[in-house]
């Protein structure tokens, strides 16, 4: 186990090693050390310009952004250094749609997730999640739906913010929302009352009672699901009515809060940004007339791209070997046009059907789909700030939370490098570094 030896703020006792790094569990200190940091990379991404600074700095105190420019004129007197060589600081990452309480369905089937696991795992699981997703560099995660794990997401994320355990800012949705019959493990004899993995709610009453339930128990946004593969041969059919959708956003926003809608198909699209939600998650096929409606309101995608592509790999396609999949190719050119027409586009990855820790894959796809690299990164930083409504964060800027990555390298050049991660900050603390992010005192305000 590497020991950290920089003085940085109080720790748990609990230091738990990775084999590329360090993660240090914080606690939320009484009294927080406003001892200055300066962090000096080789170059710091400007997320809203879209372009590198060489020779940046960053001049971290407490938990707040407090300066950022040229390296030689950020050197005060008494500053804690951390010299990282070769690296890139970028914001902290965001991932817009994400499943703690899930894992790879290769592993585990869905079903079986919500039907046989015992609660307490299911949790275990999550803890060692959060802390992956951490070390890769992602402090903000929206959690849309627990998955038959009930509010457990509430209870996690209070673990976060109180220093218990490690993990990213979360964003919860607790249970998610779907029509009867539209979601669930299916197969049962119809004597059975099985769980569903979310909350079953109909007509106005039902949807308006289902979303204050939700808020009540901790929920941050509200998720609904427009549209599932219910049809009569399984097709993707629209489920709640334009009416039930609306009183939904209506009633979150009336709390202060927002809401997603699952959408991949056009009339569930149209129908759940028509009612007021603030994203669509998937959004697998989209016409022209759902890319005005979507350029009109202003309403941002998650693609959920790699999830797709993890469906199709583990039921047997060889990806780049294999011809395309049909909804895979579809996928592609919704992607294309949406790019084209500049509808936000966020990365919303749906991990839980891939390996947590994994997340930067997303961004490796959006580049693959027709992304620039620095658009990819947009999409983890201003975009997802901007469509989550999240106005500390997003970009390394004066007054902003210290919400801080390093990645080794240049993701400008190569996407791929944002899986390198050197160090992590988290609201100012230094949570996860490997031994290459060296570590001074400054003395004077001498550059060096």
């Amino acid at each position: 186990m590497w020991i950290d030896r920089l003085p940085l703020f109080p720790v748990l006792a609990i230091t738990i090693a990775a084999s590329r790094g360090t993660l240090l569990a914080q606690t939320a200190p009484s009294v927080r050390d406003t001892t200055p940091i300066l962090i000096a990379p080789a170059r710091v991404f400007d997320a809203a310009a879209g372009v590198n600074h060489d020779g940046w700095a960053v001049l971290v105190r407490g938990n707040r952004i407090v300066a950022v420019g040229p390296r030689d004129r950020l050197a005060p007197t008494g500053a804690r250094r951390i010299d990282l060589p070769n690296a890139t600081l970028l914001p902290g990452l965001i991932d817009a749609h994400s499943h703690l309480f899930l894992h790879p369905y290769v592993e585990t089937p869905w079903a079986d997730q919500v039907l046989r696991e015992p609660l307490a795992l299911r949790v275990a699981r999550a803890t060692v999640a959060a802390r992956r997703t951490l070390e890769a560099g992602f402090t903000t995660l929206r959690d849309l739906g627990t998955e038959g794990a009930g509010y457990a997401d509430v209870g996690l994320a209070q673990a976060i913010d109180q220093g218990i355990i490690p993990g990213p800012r979360l964003l919860v949705t607790t249970r998610a929302i779907v029509a009867t019959g539209s979601y669930g493990p299916g197969g049962f004899a119809p004597g059975f009352e099985v769980p569903q993995g979310a909350q079953e709610a109909d007509g106005v009453g039902g949807i308006t009672r289902a979303v204050r339930d939700q808020i009540k128990h901790g929920a941050k946004w509200i998720k609904v699901y427009a549209d599932a593969g219910w049809g009569p041969d399984g097709e993707t059919e629209t489920t709640f009515t334009a009416r039930e959708l609306a009183a939904a956003v209506d009633v979150a926003r009336s709390s202060g809060r927002l809401v997603t809608a699952h959408a991949r198909f056009p009339l569930g699209i149209e129908r759940a940004v028509r009612a007021g939600v603030s994203t669509i998650e998937h959004g697998d096929s989209l016409t022209p007339a759902v890319v005005a409606l979507l350029r009109e309101r202003g309403v941002a995608i998650c693609p959920t791209l790699t999830a797709s592509e993890a469906g199709f790999v583990r039921n047997g396609w060889r990806k780049g070997i294999d011809p395309m999949p049909a909804d895979i190719a579809l996928k592609h050119r919704s992607f294309r046009i949406a790019l084209a027409a500049g509808i936000p586009i966020c990365n919303g990855s749906d991990v839980g059907a891939f390996p947590h820790g994994e997340n930067a894959r997303e961004l490796e796809a959006l580049v693959e789909y027709g992304m620039t690299p620095v658009q990819a990164l947009q999409s983890a930083t201003v975009v997802d700030a901007r469509a989550l409504h999240l106005e500390d964060r997003g970009r390394i800027a004066v007054g902003l939370l210290a919400d801080l990555v390093a990645v080794d390298g240049d993701p400008i050049q190569d996407i791929r490098v944002l899986r390198q991660v050197r160090l992590v900050m988290k609201d100012g603390v230094v949570a996860f570094r490997t031994e290459r992010a060296s570590s001074n005192a400054a003395t004077s305000s001498t550059p060096r």
